[in-house]
């Protein structure tokens, strides 16, 4: 169609790629396909040139008008998996009007299309499926991956999120259900820092599952066979990192999301060197405020927070400590116990740079803060309320202001309540969540906001400018340098409310920020490889960013140029082939 002409011209850049992409679709198919879907917001003329006239009521509508309907319809609706169902629905049709339904309202909605419900979607995932999202990779399928990314309609994918289905939040081997993480993750991709959907893939690998429940489930939509952890599973995966960068190009982020921990951190060694790859459960957030100020004085105890413990050596070490000096303030403690040496359970080798000597007898969590005497107690492994009140109270006790970190999602495993942090600390700890918890008001009247700890507040400013630097391999600094721009978005009146991250109102501008100072810094630091290096990284990083207005459909109607003066061909040149037959040509 002519509309390709104004691609070509690049008048608008952002518009002309999407026109360009839908340029060969006219009448239903249009309304039909969520990316070019703008219900009765097409105009009279697009309704008319694009054969669409008729399949529409009369009305022309404005998005504002769209997104007042379906944020009336919200509000009637209490069960947050009907808020799901309804949210993912328009997904599916109108993918501009979800985005400005999702970020109009995002301390409400993340909740609802990324955790806890999220989790409590991929648990009814086969009850509540309407239309596939994403790609579906069997064991089955190997040896055919590459033919299998091809069927993908898109072709310049930027980012790919991939679980197993393994470690799905903290409710477990969920296979192929899993697929909700992977999607919610990057509807948080777009959201947050308005990478282009159309650039984003989430991807399920499926190779069976050990949850008998979904074994006899008739709604399982996955291989009914026990996960495999034959060799075949490690080329499985091996042939799916390499079909993706064949495809889309080495600079591709791959995302690995909630593989169980055998395998996560395996993989993550296996892969950072030779992809653009990353693990937020491992390499994930933590309050770099909280860094700032106690750092060098810290005695931590994790319960099964290796990833986060590995961040804070290397901040720890940043401030002035030795690794080891670093690491001896760093305690683990897991299903077994306290990690400590001679413990009669295997230790896991990533683990092992966290084995201390034994520091008395240690039979519980309780038992650990009471002789560890530790500053701060992580939590980020579902193991529900490990947290109990005389721990909550111990930490009281031992810290002026204690720091609790109740990390794990859903909101069901979160290891104890805001409630009872703030009440049992006297309002005096510092406290984050993996899940939401509603303000907490304490019996003098003061009232506290439950900071969460979510890593949606790292991962798509980090994505963003990963994507747009063309970065190959992204070290564990550059998530160093993406927790201090966290903690520099927060002000002191912010602080003063028990906030330790930013409000989630304000989330595309924190991860903006994020994307600039990472910018910076992987240029800065040789880490960048997409030239030449834009000189205004702020404004370099905003003018990417996708916008939820509706495109225009209508094609480039012109009219050729006409000239001011009229070209006279010049008389034809004649010339005689013999006396009887002359001849003329044209020049």
């Amino acid at each position: 169609m002519l509309s390709r002409l104004r691609a070509s011209l690049m008048l608008r850049p952002c518009v002309s790629a999407c026109r360009w992409t839908h340029t060969k679709e006219k009448g239903k198919p249009l309304m039909l396909n969520p990316r070019t879907n703008k219900g009765m917001a097409f105009s009279l003329q697009e309704r008319q040139i694009l054969g669409l006239q008729g399949l529409l009521p009369p009305k022309i509508e404005s998005q504002d008008i769209q997104a007042m309907r379906f944020q009336r319809n919200l509000k009637k609706m209490t069960e947050p998996l009907e808020k799901y169902i309804y949210l993912m629905g328009i997904q599916e049709r109108n993918e501009k009007l979800f985005y400005r339904v999702l970020m109009e309202d995002i301390e409400e909605l993340m909740p609802i299309v990324y955790t806890p419900t999220v989790g409590l979607a991929c648990t009814q995932y086969g009850h509540i499926f309407r239309r596939p999202k994403g790609l579906f990779i069997s064991i089955l399928d190997r040896g055919h991956i590459r033919s299998i990314l091809d069927n993908w309609p898109e072709t310049n994918v930027a980012a790919v999120v991939v679980t197993d289905g393994e470690r799905i939040l903290g409710l477990g081997d969920l296979g192929v259900f899993g697929m909700g993480i992977p999607v919610g993750k990057l509807c948080l991709y777009t959201a947050c820092a308005g990478i282009r959907p159309e650039r984003c893939l989430p991807v399920v690998i499926d190779v069976g599952t050990d949850n008998e429940t979904l074994l006899k489930d008739p709604f399982y939509m996955g291989l009914y066979q026990k996960r495999d952890r034959s060799q075949l599973y490690d080329d499985l995966i091996d042939e799916f990192m390499e079909a993706v960068v064949d495809k889309y190009g080495q600079d591709t982020l791959i995302q690995f999301e909630d593989f169980g921990n055998h395998n996560a951190f395996r993989l993550m060694r296996k892969y950072r060197e030779k992809y653009c790859t990353f693990n937020d459960d491992i390499q994930g957030l933590y309050s770099h405020h909280v860094n700032i100020y106690y750092l060098k004085s810290f005695k931590i105890l994790y319960y099964a927070a290796l990833g986060i413990a590995n961040l804070i050596t290397m901040s720890m070490v940043e401030k002035g400590l030795t690794q080891d000096e670093a690491r001896k303030k760093i305690w683990m403690f897991d299903k077994d116990g306290l990690l400590v040496k001679g413990r009669s359970q295997e230790t896991d080798s990533n683990q092992e740079a966290f084995v201390h000597e034994s520091p008395g007898d240690v039979q519980s969590f309780l038992d650990a803060v009471n002789v560890i005497q530790p500053t701060a107690i992580i939590g980020v492994s579902g193991a529900g309320r490990l947290f109990t009140h005389d721990v909550l109270k111990k930490m009281g006790t031992l810290n002026k202001q204690p720091i609790i970190f109740a990390l794990s999602n859903p909101t069901t495993k979160a290891e104890c309540t805001a409630e009872d942090a703030y009440t049992l600390t006297d309002g005096r700890c510092l406290f984050a969540s993996g899940s939401p918890f509603d303000m907490v008001t304490l019996a003098d009247g003061r009232v506290f906001t439950p900071g969460q700890g979510n890593n949606a507040y790292i991962f798509p400013g980090v994505a963003l400018a990963v994507i747009l630097s063309g970065v190959r391999h992204i070290s564990d600094t550059v998530f160093l340098e993406a927790a201090k721009t966290l903690a520099d978005q927060l002000t002191d009146e912010e602080l003063a409310e028990g906030r330790l991250y930013p409000p989630l109102s304000n989330i595309r501008e924190v991860s903006l920020q994020m994307a600039v100072k990472v910018v910076r810094f992987v240029y800065a630091n040789n880490m960048a490889f997409r030239y030449p290096e834009p000189k205004d990284k702020d404004t370099f990083v905003r003018s990417t960013v996708w916008d939820i207005n509706y495109d225009s459909f209508l094609p480039d109607i012109y009219d050729f140029f006409s000239f001011s003066t009229q070209i006279t061909p010049p008389p034809p040149v004649m010339y005689n082939t013999g006396p009887d037959f002359p001849c003329s040509v044209s020049t």
